[in-house]
C-alpha cells in the first residue's frame, strides 16, 4: 500500500503548487512580497491570524490592510494551461486527470488508515492488513494534514524571528559594552589630563615660591655680614674718647637707619604654597570645566523602533536612509513598512522641546507619535496642504502635553511654522520619518550651564 500511494511530484508542479493547501494554484493572487497562493487559501489563513497583523506565510511580511492581494493572471493561466494539457498527469501515477486509485483493487482512495499513514480505499479497509486499523475520511485527512504544514511554516518563521531576537540581543550587549567602555576612556582621558595639568601648576608654584624663599635668605646673609662689619667697627672706636664716642653714636643711629632689625628678625614674605588656591572646590571646578566637552541630548533614537532600513550613528542621535533592508528581528516595537524610528524616552506631562536638523534632506517628517500607533502598517503622517513653503533648516519641536499642543518653528528666528492642537492621552513619543537616503536627521544638543543658588539662598538671612 505504501509503495501504490506514492504520487512524485514534477518541477513543473511544485512550482505551479500553493505552498499552503499544496495543489495546483486557483485563483492565485501575489503579495508585496512576491509569494503567491490560493485566494481562497489565503483568505483562510488570514482568517485565523490577527486582523491587524496579516502577513505572507512564507516570509511574515506585514501586508497592509488597505491593500487586497492581486490575482496573478500569469499564473493563473499558466495553471490552467497545465491542468487542460494533463502534462505529466498519467492516470497510472494518479495525476490530475482522474482521482487517484488503490493498485491492488482499483477503487479510488476514499479513507486514511490514521496508523499506517497511507490512503487506501474501502476495499483495503475490510482486509486483515487495516481491519482493526483506525481510519479517517480522506479529505478530513487531507484538511489536517494542510494544517500541520501551515503550522509548521508558522513555527519555523517564529522560531527563525526568535533565534534573530537572542541574536540581536547578544550583539547589543557586546556593541553596547563597548561604547560605554570607550565614553569612559574618554572621561578617563579628560580626568588624567586635568589632574596632570593641576598638578604642573603645583610644583611650578613651588618652585617659585622656593626661589623666592633662596632669595630672601641670601639678601638677609649679606645683611647680617654687612651689619656684623659695621658693629665690629663700631667697638674698636668705642675703646677712643668722649667726643669721639659721641660720633660713634651717631654712626649707629645711621647704621640702624640703613639696616633695620626688621630684615632680620621678621619672617619671610611669600615662601608658602597657596594650598587654597589649589584645593578650593577641586571636584566642581573640574566637573564646571568638563562641561565644555560633553553634550546633552534631550532626545536621542531608539534603536529598537527602527525600521530595518535605517541606519543610525553610534551615539543614538542621527539616522538616515540605508540602501538594503537590515536583518533584524521583527519585534513589536519596530517598523516594519514605514522608514519610521521614535525617540527613546516618552512623554506624558509637561513641557517639552529638542531640535532636528534637517539639513537639505528633500522628504521628512518630523513630530511626535502615540504609543498606540500601529507599527507594522504604514501611516498617513501628515497632510501635504497644511505644510507651509518654507523649507528651514533645522526645525523645532515643542510639545505641551497638558494644553494638548504640538508647535513647530524655526530656531534661527523663533518663526511659527505650524500649530497641532490634539488631546494627548497616554504616553507619546519623538517621531522620525526619513525619506532621503543623501543626508541624514539630526538631534542637535543643547546648551548647559551651571547657575549657583549660593546668592538667592543667603539673601533670606538678612
Amino acid at each position: 500500500a505504501k509503495h501504490g500511494m506514492a504520487t512524485p511530484f514534477t518541477l513543473l508542479e511544485s512550482e505551479l503548487s500553493c505552498s499552503i493547501c499544496c495543489d495546483i494554484f486557483r485563483e492565485p493572487v501575489v503579495l508585496r512580497c512576491c509569494h503567491s497562493f490560493c485566494r481562497a487559501c489565503l483568505g483562510r489563513y488570514w482568517g485565523q491570524c490577527v486582523p491587524s497583523a496579516r502577513q505572507c506565510p512564507l516570509c511574515r511580511h506585514v501586508a497592509p490592510l488597505t491593500e487586497e492581494p492581486v490575482l496573478n493572471l500569469a499564473l493563473r493561466n499558466l495553471c490552467d494551461s497545465y491542468l487542460q494539457k494533463g502534462e505529466g498527469q498519467d492516470s497510472s501515477q494518479g495525476g490530475f486527470g482522474r482521482d487517484p486509485q488503490c493498485p491492488l483493487h482499483e477503487e479510488p482512495f476514499k479513507l486514511f488508515c490514521l496508523e499506517d499513514k497511507v490512503p487506501i480505499c474501502v476495499v483495503c479497509q475490510s482486509s486483515k492488513a487495516h481491519k482493526t486499523h483506525g481510519c479517517s475520511p480522506i479529505g478530513e485527512a487531507v484538511l489536517e494534514c494542510k494544517v500541520r504544514l501551515c503550522r509548521t511554516h508558522v513555527l519555523r518563521h517564529s522560531g527563525n524571528n526568535t533565534n534573530l531576537l537572542i541574536r540581536q540581543g547578544s550583539n547589543q550587549v557586546l556593541h553596547t559594552e563597548t561604547l560605554i567602555r570607550a565614553e569612559f576612556e574618554k572621561l578617563h582621558a579628560f580626568l588624567q589630563a586635568e589632574e596632570a595639568t593641576r598638578m604642573a601648576a603645583l610644583k611650578k608654584e613651588g618652585k617659585a615660591k622656593a626661589l623666592n624663599f633662596n632669595n630672601q635668605i641670601k639678601e638677609m646673609t649679606r645683611s647680617m655680614s654687612s651689619l656684623s662689619h659695621s658693629i665690629a667697627v663700631i667697638e674698636e672706636e668705642l675703646r677712643a674718647d668722649d667726643l669721639t664716642i659721641l660720633q660713634v653714636n651717631t654712626l649707629l643711629v645711621l647704621l640702624l637707619y640703613l639696616h633695620p632689625l626688621s630684615v632680620l628678625t621678621y619672617p619671610i614674605q611669600g615662601s608658602l604654597v597657596n594650598v587654597a588656591s589649589h584645593l578650593d572646590s577641586l571636584k566642581y571646578r573640574v566637573w564646571k570645566k568638563m562641561l565644555g566637552t560633553v553634550q546633552y541630548h534631550p532626545v536621542i533614537l531608539d534603536p529598537n523602533s527602527a525600521a530595518p532600513w535605517l541606519v543610525l550613528s553610534e551615539d543614538l542621535t542621527s539616522v538616515y536612509k540605508g540602501n538594503e533592508r537590515q536583518r533584524l528581528p521583527n519585534n513589536p516595537e519596530r517598523f516594519s513598512l514605514d522608514e519610521a524610528v521614535l525617540g527613546a524616552c516618552s512623554f506624558r506631562s509637561g513641557e517639552h522641546w529638542w531640535d532636528v536638523d534637517v539639513g537639505d534632506s528633500s522628504t521628512w517628517v518630523v513630530g511626535v507619535a502615540k504609543e498606540s500607533a500601529s507599527r507594522k502598517e504604514k501611516q498617513s503622517s501628515i497632510n501635504k496642504e497644511r505644510v507651509p513653503d518654507c523649507k528651514p533648516c533645522v526645525v523645532r519641536v515643542q510639545l505641551n502635553c497638558d494644553r494638548g499642543r504640538v508647535v513647530f518653528s524655526d530656531p534661527s528666528d523663533n518663526t511659527p511654522i505650524y500649530t497641532f492642537k490634539h488631546t494627548l492621552t497616554g504616553e507619546v513619543f519623538p517621531y522620525l520619518w526619513v525619506g532621503c537616503k543623501e543626508h541624514p536627521l539630526r538631534l542637535l544638543p543643547v546648551p548647559v550651564s551651571i547657575t549657583q543658588a549660593q546668592v538667592s539662598s543667603a539673601r533670606s538671612w538678612f
